[in-house]
């Protein structure tokens, strides 16, 4: 069947929701939560470096990042494999995305405060719009502030029989099913919408 990956990153890990169609309806395939640190200073390279000196601290920016971007796309791999061995076909992944920041530098970060929680807020999201592009899967970057407003659009159905039917797919699979497992759904299904069409 064709599948489409929905994707929502936090601080080191993102929930993967792969959804289908079967039975003319969405059915949720897989959903797992992907780590994308191995050590835990990762998942805030930019707080880890605060109190260092300004060459050591952008080197361990730097390899939060890179580590971070190396495993997206490992996992990214690993999960269009395992897709592939169900026999299934993987059409596009969407990432819920934040607002674009400044051209800011580490250092211009690491200057403030703020900054430093804005950089690593986009840090894995980008991680994962990176990976999906290394995997030759089409991306559908939403904007997770208008995910609710994109899905009405795309799915062709008002926000409370998308909560319902979000909410009915979740029954089927069980616990985690929480917000995070929801909105990756969610996104997931406006693009394999797209694929339908």
């Amino acid at each position: 069947m064709k599948v489409a990956f929905g994707m929502k990153a936090h601080s080191g890990w993102a929930a993967l929701v792969v959804v289908g169609i079967r039975d003319a309806d969405f059915t949720v395939v897989d959903r797992r939560r992907i780590e994308l640190v191995e050590h835990e200073w990762a998942k805030q390279p930019y707080h880890a470096a605060e109190d260092m000196e300004a060459g050591a601290a952008r080197d361990v920016v730097e390899r939060g990042i890179e580590a971070a971007r190396r495993i997206a796309v490992r996992e990214m791999h690993a999960a269009v494999r395992r897709e592939q061995e169900r026999k299934n076909e993987v059409t596009a992944c969407a990432v819920l995305v934040a607002n674009a920041m400044p051209d800011w530098s580490i250092e211009e970060i690491l200057a403030v405060h703020f900054r430093m929680h804005k950089a690593e807020g986009l840090l894995f999201r980008d991680a994962l719009v990176r990976a999906t592009k290394a995997s030759g899967l089409r991306l559908v970057a939403i904007p997770e502030k208008l995910l609710m407003k994109r899905a009405e659009k795309a799915l062709g159905s008002p926000v409370s029989g998308l909560v319902r039917k979000v909410a009915t797919l979740g029954k089927f699979v069980g616990p985690p099913w929480g917000k995070d497992q929801k909105d990756a759904a969610l996104a997931a299904m406006i693009a394999l919408q797209r694929d339908l069409k």
